[in-house]
């Protein structure tokens, strides 16, 4: 069993390898396997995505998700945690980016949406991505298809469809 908040009365290192620290952790997301735990925390003095892996108990690098000059929240994770769908604010108007852990590359989902957008869910395989939208003057949900074309995070030796 894994605590997330920091109940501990020891004290714990700025460093911490663990998830309790005495840093703001929040906003956590599951993948579906139930082994990958992201979240957003102020550890290394902003809000930053972390992800931990529950089984090796350590936390994975993330080369170019986190950008010092931008705030990340909101995140969620694809089945295999392959895919990181979460909200990035780097100039005042939120977007929704897709890290792939895979090839270590970000992209912008929402780029053809010029209203405000929030709380982005990744389904388990990756191909969609489900948000709110303030297109209409009010909150509306809206599910965008990545396409058929796309790498489907699926365990590896299953079939695909």
């Amino acid at each position: 069993m894994v605590a997330l908040a920091g109940c501990d009365s020891s004290p714990t290192p700025t460093n911490s390898l663990g998830l309790n620290s005495r840093y703001n952790d929040e906003q956590p997301a599951l993948s579906g396997d139930g082994r990958w735990l992201a979240f957003v925390s102020n550890r290394n003095g902003s809000n930053q995505i972390a992800v931990y892996d529950l089984r090796q108990r350590r936390f994975v690098d993330l080369p170019g998700l986190n950008q010092s000059s931008a705030i990340a929240q909101n995140p969620s994770l694809s089945l295999t945690g392959r895919y990181i769908t979460y909200i990035i604010n780097d100039r005042g108007r939120p977007e929704i980016s897709l890290y792939d852990r895979e090839t270590q590359q970000s992209e912008i989902l929402s780029q053809r949406y010029s209203s405000w957008v929030r709380n982005p869910k990744i389904s388990p395989d990756g191909r969609y991505v489900v948000f709110e939208t303030a297109r209409r003057g009010q909150w509306d949900v809206e599910v965008l298809d990545r396409g058929p074309n796309i790498e489907l995070d699926v365990p590896d030796g299953s079939p695909v469809q």
